[in-house]
Order: C-alpha cells, then structure tokens, then sequence
C-alpha cells in the first residue's frame, strides 16, 4: 500500500503542475490577478507532494521491499543504508524522480523568492516553470514510475547496487549535477517569461542572474566531484575520458558560463540582449539533450542508463517542443531587441562578447564529436571514433586565446580603454609570468616542452594578472583595509574563479606532461622504483565488507629509505551479482599522487600491479572547487540580497 501513495502523491503533483502551467500564463494573457496569484501556492504543493514521494522510495528502499520493481533491480538487503538510499538515484526511473525533486524545488524558491516581482514576469516564468514540471512527471508516471510492483511472483533478494555505483562520489555527484541542470530551467523560464511579456529590459536580466549563478555554481561542482569520483573509482588513473555521457554536462556548464558574462553586460551596459536570451534557451536544451544521451539507450557508456527506446523518443519530443517553442518564440521577438549601450573595440563589452565566442565555440566542437559518431551509425553508415585526440587537439587550440584574453579581462573598463596604458601594464605581467613558469618548471625537471611550457606560462599568467589587478585597486586607496573594504563580492568571486581555472590549466598541463606509470608483477618482498618512490609489496591479504569479500595488496611506499605510506589496493568480489572490482589505493598530496591499481594473480604468488606517479593532479579538482565557490560568493552579494529585499520597481 505504501508504494502505491507514492505514486498517488505524483498523480497529485502532476494536477497541481498542470494547473501551475494553465492559471498563471492565462492570467498574465488576461490581466487575471487572481489567476496569477494562485502560482505560488500550486508551487508550493507540487514539491511537497513530490517530496513525499521521495521519501516513500527511500522508506520502501531501506525497508527492502522487493516487491516493488525498482527496490528489487538496484538494491538488497546487504547493502549499506547509505548506499540504499543512494540506490533511490542509481536506476533510471530513481533519477527521474530525483530530476522531479529538484525541479519541484527549484520551482518552489523562485514562488517564495520572488516577491517583488511584476506579477505578469512572476506569473509567466512560474507557469514556465510548471509547463517543463508536466513534462517530466507524465513521463515519470507514464513510463518511468519506480513504484510499479512484481505482484504476485516477487524475489526474496534484490539485485544490489550496480558496484561501480557503491562509492562516496555516487552519494554527492548526481544529486549536485542535477541541481545544476534543473537549475538552468530557471533561467530558460525567466528568458521565455521575457519574451512572453515583450520586455527584454534589464529587468528579467537582474533576476535571472543569481539564479543562473546558482545553477551554474552546483554544475560545476557536480562535474568536479564526477571528475574525481571516476579517476578514483575506474581504476584507470584518469580524470576525464571524453565520453559522451561526461561530455553531455560539459556543454550546458560551457554555454551556462559564458551565459553567465553575457547576463553581467545585459545587466549592467544593456548589451547583448537578444543574444543573452538565445544562451539562456541554448544552456537548458543541453541539459534536455544530455538526458536524451543518457537515457535513450544510443550510447554503450559505464554512466549510461541503458534503456529502452520508447523513452528516448520522448525525452527527444520533449526536447523537441521545447527547443522548437523557444526558437519560434524568440524568432517572432528577436527583430524588438535593441541593445541599448556603445563602447568601443578596447573595452570589457567586447571582452566577454569573445569570451562568449570561444566559450560557444568550444561547446560545438564537444557537440559535434558526441553526436556525429551517433548520427552516422544511426543512418546506417558504419561506426566512426571521435576520441580524446580530437578533443584535446581543438582545447589545445582554443586555450590559448582564451587563457589569454582572460588575463586581460579583469583590467578592461566598461566602453572604453586607453590602449597605450593597457599594453605598457600587459607587457610587464608578460615578462614576470615567463620568468616565473621558467624558474618553476626548469626547477622542477629536467625536459620541458615547448606545449608544456606555453600552457604552464598560460596558467601563471592569468593568475599574475588577476593579482596585478588586485595590487592595483588596492594601491589606489588610501590604505589597505579601505581598498579591500571597497572590493564587492563579486569582484572577489571573480578574482577566485579565474585562479581556480587557473589551476585547472597548470593541473591538466602538469599531469598530462609528466605522469608516469609502470605495470609490474611483485612477489612478497619484492621492491619496484618509480621515481623517486620505492614501492615495496608485502603481500596479499583476506578483506570482508559488508556485502563483498576479495583481497587488498599491501605495499609500502619508502623515499630515501623512511616510508612515506601505505597502499591497501583492493580487489573486490561482490556476493550477489559476483562481479569484481578494483579499489584503487591513492596517497594523495598538494603537489603528487601516488595511485596504485592491484591486478590479477599470477603465477608461483606474484600479483600483477599497476603504479602511476601524477603530480599536481589535485590542483585540477582544487580549481574546481575554487570556480564553484566563486559562484557561492557572488550570492552574497549586496546588490542581490537589496534586490530580494527592496525588488525593481517596473
């Protein structure tokens, strides 16, 4: 009985989104207020009725009822309460469910947050809201339900937890990533809600941009922690793959950044207007097509929900009326918009319209390799590989201008520069990030490249600019503690998500460069060098865990004769579905990793290895984490929270 409220509260908040998508958006048509007026409410409702319904999945989950379907194909009864609940998120029909929570939530906030809103603005991007709420609840009941039973005939135990699924990184990584998705939704209703009402002044602008911050700050973290989960978690030492599904939350989080700079130059100069609008529809149709990658079934991935096409086709009709209805809507109302501000070639206005050129630019290449290979087996054409070479190649190439321009953004003014001042300035932070990426890297090792060597300079390079610019506002003041006092939020959030990228450049150089690895079958006493590093294998011991059994190779790590650790790599064999898995072992440190991988027993005891030495790879998730935050900082914003306060008057 339990089960079925669960879905009879999703019947509920499927009535309360169709009336959230009706009654608003034919208020604002009509100039009904109460109409309008009833949108927070039906908000409201529906995401305490979705969220009733997640709570039953987890209560049916940890009460291991397997005569539900879904409880039975991805959990069991040895499986951890943790993993349990996170079992809620690992099927398909779980992760849609999650996707309605977040929307519904999402929904929620901008009801209770946006008070101060016109009500016909308020009215339409709620019933925006609602409309892309329907959507994803009839294909939740229609036929992605994790309710549905196996009446009469059911099994005693469940099928577990898919093992790659059973680590720390599957508990934070989907729900964050969602946030991020569901969140861009937010800013494609506000966009849509402009374009309905006819008015793309700056209004919609300042209100979508702390949203749109938001989602883009849990995107980001969302795909750092996925980075770091599968470099972790695979085995393979890496920490990005090029595959479709993780290229399907690349693209929004590209679009969403440079969506991001575009809303600053629509907010604040009027520029750029019908453009904004065209990223904001853009960012959410990547989201809606990263779904379709991952749920249709078209793609072989270990991310990849492998199911049948019937759902496919409808996520592809779904996105097809919403891409299709926006394109129309904007098409009919693009010839309206008129950028209000001027500047000139040397000005910040044109340092983000490039940023936005490469950033888009950037997102057509990620687009072309993850759908082209797709398109031509499909159409019957044979099967063609689009592969980490390509898509390291086209970065390689576009990093640079854009590295480049990004040093110089935080020193360009609104309208326009003087250019002699720029490149006297420009010229001396030049000539200090060459010495310092020589001092460091030469320093460091014994070859370099020139590639390693111009991506290094690149990332030092923005980070000396950015501290430049801030030794400067700071130099301008009368003392120090008034100069910091002037700098906002925002400025600060900018200063550390362009440091954060930063480190991700000097990371993905640094590691990519000079990781080394070496595969080695070890006896019981046996030392392998690598490095600096000596690692020595102590052999093979029995490990048990709560649903799993296997061993864990024991190596001692030893610098100069002192250990520096201890390596426990295991090799799991879980007891249901009897599959294996490796559990990497990793020291981690500020400037290396030491990863070790244990392999396959050989013969007469020896066990096959694989150690790999990576320095600076931390920085690569640190710069992650440094960007997100930036995104969190800006929130605090003054301007935001008097906005929330105070709202716009229009």
């Amino acid at each position: 009985m339990i089960p079925e409220i669960g879905y009879f509260a999703l019947v509920l908040a499927m009535a309360l989104s169709l009336l959230l998508c009706i009654f608003p958006l034919w208020g604002a048509y009509t100039g009904n207020l109460r109409l309008m007026r009833a949108a927070p409410s039906l908000a409201i409702g529906q995401c305490l009725l979705v969220f009733f319904a997640f709570a039953v999945l987890i209560y049916i989950t940890l009460t291991d009822d397997f005569t539900v379907a879904y409880v039975a194909h991805h959990s069991s009864s040895t499986l951890p309460w943790y993993y349990k609940v996170t079992s809620t998120w690992g099927g398909h029909e779980g992760a849609i469910l999650l996707w309605l929570v977040m929307q519904s939530a999402w929904t929620a906030l901008v009801a209770m947050m946006s008070k101060s809103l016109p009500w016909v603005l308020r009215a339409r991007v709620l019933g925006v809201l609602g409309f892309l709420g329907v959507g994803f609840m009839l294909y939740t009941l229609w036929m992605s339900s994790p309710f549905e039973r196996l009446l009469p005939y059911f099994p005693v135990e469940g099928r577990d937890l898919n093992p790659l699924l059973q680590d720390p990184g599957m508990i934070i990584h989907p729900p964050l990533l969602y946030m991020g998705y569901v969140g861009l939704s937010v800013s494609f209703s506000f966009a849509i809600a402009a374009l309905l009402t006819g008015k793309l002044d700056n209004t919609w602008a300042k209100w979508s941009r702390p949203w749109t911050m938001a989602a883009w700050a849990f995107l980001t973290l969302g795909i750092t922690i996925g980075s770091w989960w599968a470099y972790a978690e695979l085995g393979w030492g890496g920490w990005w793959f090029w595959d479709p599904v993780e290229n399907a939350s690349l693209m929004p989080w590209l679009v969403a950044t440079a969506l991001l700079h575009s809303l600053a130059a629509t907010e604040k100069r009027g520029v750029f207007k019908s453009w904004t609008v065209l990223l904001a529809i853009a960012a959410f149709s990547l989201c809606l097509l990263g779904t379709f990658i991952v749920r249709s079934g078209i793609i072989v991935s270990v991310h990849a929900f492998a199911t049948d096409p019937d759902r496919g086709l409808y996520i592809l009709s779904f996105l097809a009326v919403v891409v299709g209805g926006s394109l129309a809507l904007y098409a009919t109302r693009v010839a309206q918009v008129h950028s209000e501000g001027r500047y000139r070639f040397v000005s910040r206005e044109v340092g983000l319209w490039l940023n936005n050129i490469f950033l888009v630019v950037a997102t057509l290449i990620v687009l072309l390799g993850t759908l082209l290979p797709m398109i031509h087996k499909e159409l019957g054409l044979g099967s063609i590989s689009i592969g980490v070479p390509f898509f390291n190649q086209m970065f390689a190439i576009l990093i640079v201008p854009f590295a480049i321009l990004l040093g110089l953004a935080p020193m360009l003014r609104w309208k326009q520069n003087k250019l002699g001042g720029l490149v006297k300035k420009w010229g001396v932070i030049v000539a200090l990030s060459l010495v310092v990426t020589a001092t460091w890297l030469f320093s460091s090792y014994d070859q370099v490249s020139p590639l390693t060597f111009m991506a290094t300079a690149l990332a030092v390079w923005i980070t000396v600019a950015t501290a430049s610019d801030l030794l400067q506002k700071i130099s301008s003041q009368s003392s120090v503690m008034q100069g910091l006092k002037r700098l906002g939020l925002s400025y600060w959030a900018m200063m550390l998500g362009h440091v954060g990228l930063a480190f991700v450049i000097a990371s993905v150089t640094l590691t990519s460069a000079y990781s080394v690895e070496r595969a080695v079958a070890m006896k019981p006493g046996d030392v392998a060098m690598l490095n600096e590093y000596q690692y020595r294998f102590e052999g093979v011991k029995e490990i048990r865990g709560p649903n799993y059994s296997g061993h864990a190779g024991v190596v001692t790590v030893l610098k100069e004769g002192k250990v520096v650790t201890e390596l426990y790599a295991e090799k799991r064999l879980y007891d249901i579905g009897m599959q294996f898995m490796t559990e990497a072992a990793i020291d981690d440190g500020f400037f290396r990793d030491l990863y070790l991988a244990l392999g396959e027993q050989l013969s007469q005891g020896a066990w096959s290895l694989r150690i790999y030495h990576k320095p600076y790879v931390r920085w690569m998730w640190l710069g992650g984490l440094l960007i997100a935050l930036a995104g969190f900082i800006v929130l605090g914003d003054k301007r935001y929270r008097r906005r929330s306060e105070k709202g716009i008057k229009g």
